[in-house]
C-alpha cells in the first residue's frame, strides 16, 4: 500500500466533473467488512444484490468472490445495446465488479456443459440454478456514485469520500 502513488488528476479533466467532488481514486487505503451471502435457486443474481446493499444501506461494495450456476443468463456484450440470454445449465466461472445501494457494475462469465465461456456486462434476469456463493466487500468511508461521463457518454464511477 505504501509503493500506491496515484498520479495527479489533470485539470481538465477534472473541470469536466462541473462541482462534484469525487475522486478516480481513494486518497489512502479504506477499511473493508466483508459479507458471506448464498444465494438460492431462482434468486435474481443482480437482483438480490441490489436488494442486500440496498436494505444494509452498503454506499460502495465490491464483489471478491463467486462460485455457483444459473440456469438462465442475461449478459449484455462489450459495445451492444441488445442482451444476450442463455437458457441452459450454466456453471460461474467469475462475477466481478463494483456495486452500491444506488448502482452496479457487474461483469459475469459462465461455462456450459461443453466449457464454452460466455461473458459481458451482469444483467437483471440471471437466475440461480443451485446456489450463488458471494463473498462481497463493503468499503469503508467512501460511496460509489455513477454520473455521466462526458467523455464515454457512459455513468462511470465516482468515487466520494464521506
Amino acid at each position: 500500500q505504501s509503493m500506491y502513488k496515484p498520479r495527479k488528476i489533470r485539470k481538465d479533466i477534472e473541470g469536466l466533473c462541473k462541482g462534484i467532488p469525487h475522486r478516480l481514486s481513494t486518497e489512502k487505503p479504506v477499511e473493508m467488512k466483508v459479507h458471506a451471502i448464498r444465494l438460492l435457486p431462482g434468486d435474481d443474481l443482480v437482483l438480490a444484490l441490489r436488494n442486500f446493499c440496498d436494505l444494509r444501506s452498503i454506499k460502495a461494495a465490491t464483489v471478491l468472490s463467486c462460485v455457483g450456476s444459473t440456469a438462465q443468463t442475461v449478459l449484455r456484450p462489450a459495445a451492444t445495446k441488445t442482451p444476450l440470454t442463455l437458457t441452459d445449465k450454466y456453471e460461474i466461472l467469475s462475477f466481478s465488479g463494483t456495486i452500491s445501494n444506488s448502482s452496479h457494475h457487474l461483469h459475469l462469465s459462465v461455462s456450459d456443459s461443453d466449457c464454452r465461456v460466455y461473458g459481458g456486462h451482469a444483467m437483471e434476469g440471471c437466475i440461480v440454478r443451485t446456489t450463488a456463493e458471494i463473498v462481497l466487500g463493503e468499503l469503508q468511508g467512501v460511496i460509489f456514485e455513477r454520473p455521466i461521463d462526458v467523455r464515454t457518454g457512459y455513468d462511470e464511477l465516482s468515487i466520494v469520500h464521506t
